[in-house]
């Protein structure tokens, strides 16, 4: 684990290779665990129905859902019925530790994307307490993350994310357009040890999000 950060002052934060090797291993253990309560399922567009590129399930009292009739959170998976389950205390306490905010998560989506997936630019603006910071954790493959501002054709900048790094979106940057563009294939081995949920390798993408206000 380290304390390194690079810190553009504008609320964009990314810790490189926070979590090492065995973190990330136990943290995919707690992932599978999690999948297999909760299997993905595809999010589509609304209206349209068109499906995501990214397969998706949630931990936590809330999950994330999108569908023809829009986005939202609620308590139970869409195609199950069951509620999600827990939050792993490891990204609690990651959150805790990074993000200074006085209340926890109360949803973390686990997006899964294949070597040709892809999620264009968008804002997270479904939650009330946009005051809040979001937390991302990447594992797998490495992915080229871009993020631009409150415009969507406004100018954008790119990083790599590896597996093991985190990213925070705060203040201004938490109302910033963002998306990942590309993955690198073969840059990562750990979905390997769960080749039964993860066949194609790839990436995924933990983000913790706040949802309710803090009163």
């Amino acid at each position: 684990m380290t304390d390194t950060r690079l810190d553009g002052g504008d609320g964009l934060v990314i810790w490189p290779g926070r979590l090492d090797r065995c973190a990330q291993e136990a943290l995919l253990e707690a992932i599978a665990d999690a999948v297999r309560t909760a299997p993905f399922f595809i999010p589509r567009m609304p209206r349209t129905a068109k499906p995501f590129s990214v397969v998706m399930t949630n931990c936590g009292p809330l999950g994330w859902v999108a569908d023809i009739n829009g986005y939202r959170y609620q308590k139970q998976h869409p195609d199950t019925g069951n509620l999600w389950p827990p939050i792993p205390a490891a990204l609690l306490a990651l959150w805790e530790d990074l993000t200074g905010y006085a209340a926890p998560p109360e949803a973390c989506l686990v997006n899964y994307y294949r070597p040709d997936a892809r999620m264009s630019l968008h804002r997270d603006e479904d939650e009330d307490a946009l005051d809040a910071p979001i937390l991302s954790v990447s594992l797998g493959d490495t992915a080229l993350f871009r993020i631009g501002g409150r415009e969507r054709k406004g100018k954008t900048r790119s990083f790599r994310l590896a597996s093991g790094d985190v990213l925070m979106l705060s203040g201004e940057m938490r109302h910033a357009y963002h998306g990942i563009d590309r993955l690198y294939p073969g840059t990562s081995t750990l979905l390997a040890r769960h080749a039964d949920l993860f066949p194609d390798g790839g990436r995924i993408n933990l983000t913790l999000r706040r949802v309710a206000k803090v009163r």
